[in-house]
């Protein structure tokens, strides 16, 4: 879907990594621009004796090909400013401080790349006095923007967010927000700086309640099951000790859950009649519901839920996510085969395109395994490459 379009991506860690992995997925050429040092995520796993590979630096670097620099040397700045003379897009979330001393923020590079589109991803945005704070998903997408604060029932002790699930959700912001940058320099023939910050995600993705807030000004935060407003839409055990979801989007859905649970009778009971009477006697009416669901098995459950086209779903681990046929028939998984020749199944990208070819082209790249290749096609010399990698300002490896 992408071909031809050219990333370099100067990042680390998961949401600049992940944009880049998804574009690459979707047929985009990625170089990733690392130090010696490389992506830390590179280390994740390394004291274990026990297992082979790096299942998470896959997930977030196939397809790409690996440059390593050291662009704090003018040889290595200059070797990156030479690589980005053929890119579309540059990636990057390195803190803005950082970025700017090495010359290599927006303001620096964009009288010499007129038709670059410059993304840049960080915690708190390129404002402000947050500017220049580190920051990983559970810091500003997770606990600062109220995503926690709203998900964490009160009485609860906090818990963090799992590792990169809100990087994943702003990876998604940024190549959103990247592509509509292209479409619109496919107009003007201008690139542009595009900004998506980890606190900006989260304060959409928990939109509604925040919305409520900033209109009313109302708190909203999840409550526990047994202290809900709303009964209906809740979670119910089953007999054979698994949960169920189930939900509510419109006034019929309340005769059909009645209904599924055993009891249409409570339909015309007056202390449920209406949603108010329902709230008011929350707990009366969980308690019946509680003892309907819990008679039924999961597959009783499912039988009667789905027959009354309810919206519902089991809780499930991730391993039983492994074999769910809703997300095998969804594409959820895709085969890939890492560095050291292992295949196995791994998450897909968020999309897919019918007919059209995408997903994963190549394993997440070696430390420096293609400085010199991508060096030859920016331009240098072979004894030009040689001078760079003697001087310490680029490191290749095979």
């Amino acid at each position: 879907m992408l071909e031809k379009l050219k990333v370099v991506e100067f990042s680390t860690w998961v949401a600049g990594p992940s944009a880049a992995m998804v574009m690459a997925d979707w047929g985009a050429e990625v170089i990733k621009v690392e130090s010696a040092s490389g992506d830390p995520v590179r280390n994740l796993f390394a004291a274990r004796e026990d297992v082979t590979g790096n299942p998470v630096f896959e997930l977030q670097n196939r397809g790409k090909r690996s440059l390593v620099l050291d662009t704090g040397k003018p040889e290595g700045r200059e070797a990156l400013l030479r690589v980005l003379a053929a890119a579309d897009i540059f990636i990057t979330n390195l803190r803005p401080g950082a970025l700017k001393r090495a010359r290599l923020d927006y303001d620096s590079i964009k009288a010499d790349f007129p038709r670059l589109i410059y993304t840049s991803v960080s915690g708190y945005g390129l404002e402000g006095d947050g500017i220049d704070l580190p920051a990983f998903d559970i810091a500003a997408l997770w606990t600062r923007s109220g995503v926690a604060g709203a998900t964490i029932p009160e009485g609860v002790d906090p818990f963090v967010c799992r590792p990169g699930m809100g990087d994943s959700i702003c990876a998604l912001a940024t190549v959103a927000s990247t592509l509509a940058a292209l479409v619109e320099r496919g107009t003007t023939g201008k690139g542009q700086l595009v900004e998506t910050s980890l606190i900006r995600t989260g304060s959409y993705a928990i939109g509604w309640d925040l919305a409520i807030q900033l209109k009313w000004g109302e708190h909203n935060r999840a409550r526990q099951r047994s202290e809900t407003q709303s009964p209906v839409a809740n979670y119910f055990k089953t007999a054979d000790d698994h949960w169920v979801s189930v939900s509510v989007r419109a006034p019929r859905d309340w005769p059909a859950i009645a209904a599924a649970a055993g009891h249409p009778e409570l339909v015309e009971d007056a202390r449920f009649a209406t949603p108010l009477d329902r709230v008011g006697n929350a707990q009366l009416l969980l308690g019946i519901l509680d003892k309907a669901f819990g008679a039924m098995t999961l597959k009783e459950a499912a039988a009667v839920l789905t027959k009354a086209d309810v919206i519902w779903a089991p809780l499930q681990s991730l391993a039983q996510v492994v074999d769910d046929p809703y997300a095998k028939a969804a594409g959820c998984f895709v085969e890939v085969e890492d560095a050291l020749g292992d295949r196995y199944l791994a998450p897909a990208s968020p999309a897919r395109f019918p007919g059209a070819e995408h997903g994963p082209t190549r394993p997440a790249p070696p430390l420096g395994a293609h400085t010199a290749e991508i060096l030859k096609e920016a331009g240098y010399s072979r004894a030009e490459i040689d001078g760079l990698v003697a001087s310490g300002a680029a490191v290749s490896v095979g």
